[in-house]
């Protein structure tokens, strides 16, 4: 099957409730392919709940619930008969916080083609060097495969974990704040990565960040994501998440259409 257009991934009126709790209501996006785009918002708008919708990482929470439906390769992944493991893999994940696997590098990077079946030590060797390249990580443990993962820097932890990621050939990479863990000159890095792994390396990104300068630095496109408020009996407030403006990231920051999108950059609120 083809892409959808130009889309990488589309997204119809997802909402997302824990329990009885609204969290995102009804939010509509069309996320480009091959490029990145970032998603920016206060803190409790619901960004990174649908970044983890995108991948069905809210399977993984039992009191998570998903209505709408995600489009990737002309299916709603929330259909019957998907295998979220293998969304997964279509649809690989960075996390905020670098968490390479308590095993040699050569090992977390070959762990998924492992698991795809693939056994031929020559097979992984090409698949952990390409990876290792891929995430600009390759020159600095060549000589140093065998070595934990976990010795590695917080920068290189989480290049390796970019790898680990690139080494089943997703389409969609999602980055839940990859770089607010780490020192300047090592999101540098990051920031790098992302834009190769998106020019030359043909993946679209999407990121979840606070970092607005950021957003401006590396994404294509950017989704501002806002709070929505409702008094409920015995005094108690309600609050969702809500997409309001996604735009070009240019013209989101400078020219934003929505009052609030223009109020939140310029640091009123957030």
């Amino acid at each position: 099957m083809t892409q959808n257009g130009a889309y990488a991934i589309e997204l119809k009126d997802v909402s997302v409730y824990y329990g009885d709790n609204l969290a995102v209501d009804k939010v509509n996006l069309k996320i480009q392919n091959q490029k990145i785009t970032a998603f920016i918002g206060p803190s409790g708008c619901g960004k990174s709940t649908v970044l983890r919708a995108l991948n069905r990482m809210n399977d993984l929470i039992s009191s998570a619930r998903v209505e709408g439906e995600v489009i990737f390769r002309e299916q709603n992944l929330y259909g019957p008969n998907i295998d979220p493991v293998e969304v997964r893999r279509r649809i690989g994940m960075v996390f905020q916080k670098p968490n390479p696997f308590p095993k040699s590098i050569f090992d977390n990077v070959a762990y998924g083609p492992r698991l795809l079946g693939i056994r031929n030590r020559h097979d992984l060797s090409d698949i952990v060097e390409s990876s290792l390249k891929g995430a600009y990580l390759w020159d600095e443990v060549r000589q140093d495969l065998k070595k934990s993962g976990l010795a590695l820097s917080g920068g290189q932890q989480q290049r390796l974990c970019i790898a680990r990621t690139i080494a089943v050939e997703p389409e969609i990479i999602l980055m839940d704040e990859p770089a607010s863990a780490l020192d300047p000159i090592s999101t540098q890095a990051i920031e790098e990565l992302m834009k190769d792994l998106v020019q030359n390396q043909k993946f679209t990104i999407i990121i979840v960040t606070h970092n607005m300068q950021q957003a401006q630095r590396v994404s294509d496109y950017t989704a501002f994501y806002s709070i929505r408020k409702a008094e409920e009996t015995e005094g108690k407030e309600r609050r969702w998440g809500v997409l309001v403006e996604f735009e070009p990231t240019r013209q989101l920051f400078e020219s934003p259409k929505s009052e609030e999108t223009e109020r939140y950059i310029g640091g009123e609120f957030g």
